[in-house]
């Protein structure tokens, strides 16, 4: 059997929080074009990782898994990076599992040829898309992210769009007028996520004095905009 060339950089045999409601598998796929200073994968950034799994090392793992899980969610690094991953979503698929996706939107071509496979997707928003480069890095990023958040709106595919809050990088107020602008493009399903420093290189930021901005009132004028909403506390 001829096999993709996805490049792999980690796998997750099982998992019940990365895709609502199903038992799932989590494939890290390696590389990422953005420079995020919160990143808690950092060793997934570089395009080729230190000790890359075999595709056909995770194919065979799920063979043996048919029937025990649910759902094989592909997560970074970026995997809308690798021009592969269409072919190792179609494998996967092909054995019977649902597919979930999570990304930055930082290729909304790729996203948008992948999207009639999916069956979930879980979008990170990581600020107002006018003050994305200040967190990636990458100048243009806001703009992709918005091209992409448009695609997966109209496609009609299940997603949860979801934001990690920083005191380095949100206010109350910016968080407030992030979400009046995810709203507003139709935006129903929002998370906001407090920052782990768990697995983060930058010691500035994982070190930084922890300041509450998800107080009980934010959350419930966050909230009010949504069908649903939630925070997750780190």
């Amino acid at each position: 059997m001829n096999f993709s060339q996805l490049e792999v950089g980690g796998l997750t045999p099982l998992t019940s929080t990365d895709y609502p409601g199903c038992l799932s598998a989590v494939v890290f796929c390696q590389g990422c074009s953005w420079r995020c200073d919160y990143c808690h994968n950092p060793h997934l950034i570089p395009r080729h990782g230190d000790a890359p799994l075999h595709w056909s090392d995770v194919m065979n793992f799920l063979h043996r898994r048919r029937g025990l899980l649910d759902a094989v969610v592909f997560s970074g690094g970026e995997p809308t990076l690798q021009s592969e991953l269409q072919a190792a979503i179609n494998e996967v698929r092909d054995l019977g599992f649902r597919i979930g996706l999570h990304t930055g939107g930082s290729y909304p071509a790729r996203l948008g040829s992948v999207l009639p496979q999916l069956s979930w997707v879980g979008m990170d928003i990581k600020a107002g898309f006018a003050d994305y480069d200040k967190i990636t890095g990458t100048p243009g990023s806001g703009e992709k992210a918005r091209a992409s958040t448009r695609l997966l709106l109209d496609s009609g595919v299940a997603c949860e769009f979801r934001t990690t809050v920083h005191p380095l990088f949100h206010t109350q107020e910016s968080l407030l007028q992030l979400a009046e602008e995810l709203r507003d493009l139709g935006i129903r399903h929002y998370v906001l996520q407090e920052f782990r420093p768990q697995g983060c290189a930058n010691e500035h930021i994982s070190s930084y004095p922890h300041k509450e901005l998800l107080d009980e009132a934010l959350s419930e004028r966050i909230g009010a905009m949504f069908e649903t909403f939630s925070v997750r506390r780190a």
